[in-house]
């Protein structure tokens, strides 16, 4: 059994414990300094809890950290917990900033240990079978991307104007909390963008002023790529298209389905996988970490690629503002 701590006990956190817990193979524990929740969440789950980091460092050493603190906090616990020796499963985005991306890249390499990035799309079975096809290369290179998405994000984050959203400066915003996810899907499937032009704007959710609206023109290379995504539509919708040199490929992925197309076709072939909750998609992911801690192949995302994605998220902001498109080195 791996023994993992879980800091941070919000939303995300309260998942993550519920989760590897499920696996059965790992005991779990958790941390976080707001006392009422903690106990809340420790009680519910049956959890060993710790007030404080420092409380928990001394009171043993785990195997693993699964940081869920707002994003600002993420590598300075990372760059701890791999001084520990823990293996480290770090929530999306990895930062806000990449201040601090190299000396907890050195961190990461001098303890030895596994980490992987919470970008749970990487365990979405419709997406792992859609990149499989394009990587066997049946329809040739792909050439453009689009993908239109969304949710009416009170209804299933009703706190968000008190949590980590309402700032950018701790990872708020639908650029960093939302399309961060389906950008880095999209650099998974077919390679990191290299330029991007972004447009966004708050346009209706109440109590906050970050952006609930995106709109991005991007490049991954030679690929061209188009991203949509409002945070107030009606349906809470997630499609992918990617268009390649002899047919098209189609992902669903409200739907759990994806679908190909052979150049002169007339209609989609889809491929429909197990119908899953949301939980089982978590509990994937943390037995992927688990695997991953073991020497085993899991497809989880990367420190690296989740720097690139960070990157995007920098680069998306910082046109937004400028106006300007921005090019990734």
């Amino acid at each position: 059994m791996h023994s993992i701590l879980i800091i941070g006990c919000g939303s995300i956190g309260e998942r993550h414990l519920r989760c590897f817990q499920k696996t059965g193979r790992s005991t779990v524990s958790v941390c976080d300094a707001n006392a009422r929740l903690l106990e809340e969440v420790s009680r519910r789950y049956n959890a060993p809890a710790f007030g404080t980091l420092n409380e928990a460092m001394l009171a043993q050493r785990f195997d693993a950290w699964v940081i869920c603190t707002p994003a600002h906090t993420h590598l300075s616990i990372a760059r701890d917990g791999a001084a520990q020796g823990a293996a480290l499963l770090i929530e999306k985005p990895l930062s806000v900033t990449l201040e601090g991306v190299e000396e907890t890249r050195e961190a990461i390499a001098k303890s030895g240990r596994f980490t992987a990035v919470a970008y749970v799309y990487h365990c979405f079975p419709w997406l792992v079978a859609a990149r499989e096809f394009l990587q066997d290369g049946t329809y040739g290179r792909p050439l453009h991307v689009s993908v239109v998405a969304g949710q009416h994000f009170p209804t299933f984050r009703p706190a968000y104007r008190d949590i980590y959203y309402a700032r950018h400066e701790s990872g708020g915003g639908a650029i960093q909390d939302a399309i961060t996810h389906i950008i880095n899907a999209v650099e998974w499937l077919v390679g990191p963008v290299t330029r991007l032009f972004c447009d966004a704007a708050h346009q209706q959710l109440e109590g906050v002023t970050v952006e609930d609206t995106v709109n991005i023109t991007a490049r991954h290379g030679s690929l061209l790529a188009s991203y949509a995504m409002t945070q107030f539509q009606a349906a809470n919708e997630a499609i992918f298209e990617i268009h390649c040199e002899q047919g098209s490929v189609k992902i669903e992925s409200h739907a759990q389905r994806w679908a190909t197309m052979k150049l002169g076709g007339t209609e989609w072939t889809w491929h429909a996988t197990k119908p899953l909750e949301r939980d089982d998609l978590f509990i994937a992911q943390a037995n992927a970490f688990l695997d991953g801690m073991e020497g085993k192949d899991c497809g989880l995302c990367t420190f690296d690629e989740a720097v690139q994605t960070l990157r995007c998220n920098r680069a998306a902001l910082d046109s937004c503002a400028t106006g300007l498109p921005i090019l990734l080195s």
